[in-house]
């Protein structure tokens, strides 16, 4: 059986490269497959392998106090869903290209995969605010599945979704709204723009999608989650849509 780890973390790294260099040696010698971004502003990890290794990596990342309280989603799969190991530096660690979405200088208010469950079956939050659900991933992903009702947008690309959801802006004045990506990252920069944009009535499914199938299972949810590896996507039970040994 195979382990599959997705994780990401916001905090200032100094020296993105010496960290890049770490983070190979730590994968290598455990002969995990996957991708890893690094940036200035923080890491962003898929992984997959041998369940001890998997693990000891993360203890290697988490020895590191910058890293002590990253947070993962683990699933598991018959088949290796990676092909090989890239370990990657970028500009930013999800690109969005916007200076007030720094999750550096602070974090969007977050609902709980709990809440968000209660308030979908009520219809409203709980002060009673009617709820929408705001998928800000692209046609490709939210064609596998999403929220049952959710307001999706015609994007191919993170960075296109300030301005599709422009024309959305005044209708969702009077609810609560909800964002939610695949395991929570697009959301941290997401929330943050469009609060500071003036959406205060905007909040950020804590986790994403990944974490409320952990956390609630599929309740609310249509179909499966994309994913960026092999297994094309999850259903709610974190089975793989595609796992061939």
């Amino acid at each position: 059986m195979v382990l599959n780890v997705a994780a990401y973390h916001f905090v200032e790294i100094a020296d993105p490269a010496a960290l890049a260099a770490d983070v190979r040696a730590w994968a290598e010698a455990g002969e995990l497959r996957g991708t890893v971004l690094v940036a200035d502003e923080g890491i962003n990890v898929f992984l997959a392998g041998d369940g001890d290794a998997v693990h000891g990596f993360l203890d290697h990342l988490r020895a590191d106090a910058r890293f002590a309280s990253i947070v993962c989603k683990f699933s598991d799969s018959v088949a290796q869903p990676f092909p090989r190991l890239k370990v990657k530096l970028k500009r930013e660690i999800i690109a969005f290209r916007r200076d007030d979405a720094s999750p550096l200088a602070g974090r969007a208010p977050a609902v709980a995969p709990t809440d968000l469950q209660r308030w979908i079956e009520q219809g409203h939050d709980d002060d009673g605010r009617r709820l929408v659900l705001l998928d800000t991933r692209n046609r490709e992903e939210f064609g596998y599945g999403t929220f049952a009702g959710a307001l999706t947008l015609p994007i191919d690309n993170f960075t296109d979704l300030p301005a599709a959801l422009a024309p959305h802006r005044d209708a969702l004045a009077d609810a609560t709204v909800v964002s939610f990506c695949t395991g929570g990252i697009r959301c941290e920069k997401a929330a943050l723009h469009l609060r500071a944009d003036g959406m205060d009535n905007l909040l950020q499914l804590d986790g994403g999608i990944l974490g409320y199938f952990e956390q609630v299972g599929g309740y609310g949810y249509d179909g499966r989650c994309f994913v960026f590896d092999g297994r094309v996507a999850l259903d709610p039970e974190l089975r793989p849509l595609v796992d061939a040994a």
